[in-house]
């Protein structure tokens, strides 16, 4: 993405998500919202299921706000779009310990 790698991408996320409250809203959010999108495609098929995916998306949502509120930080992406994609790879990399 751009002139800069995945790893420098995360490092500048963990950067802004420091508070405790912020890093545990997002650990739990960020597989929401993730969950969410990989369920469009069942709830096309079977509409019964778009609350489903609906709150799941909009309450991963709150948690992140709610992060950011104990930040007391605005989201990274409300500077560069290119950050919507960096949350989940810093999931990943939070569970793995790497961050």
């Amino acid at each position: 993405m751009g002139n800069r790698s995945w790893d420098e991408w995360v490092a500048q996320y963990s950067k802004s998500h420091t508070n405790r409250v912020n890093r545990a809203c997002h650990t739990v959010g960020i597989p929401m919202i993730a969950i969410s999108l990989l369920l469009i495609p069942i709830a096309i098929l079977r509409t019964s299921w778009w609350s489903i995916v609906g709150g799941l998306f909009f309450i991963g949502w709150v948690f992140q706000f709610v992060g950011h509120a104990f930040e007391g930080k605005a989201p990274e992406f409300f500077q560069d779009w290119r950050f919507l994609f960096v949350g989940l790879r810093w999931w990943f990399a939070k569970i793995a310990n790497k961050v």
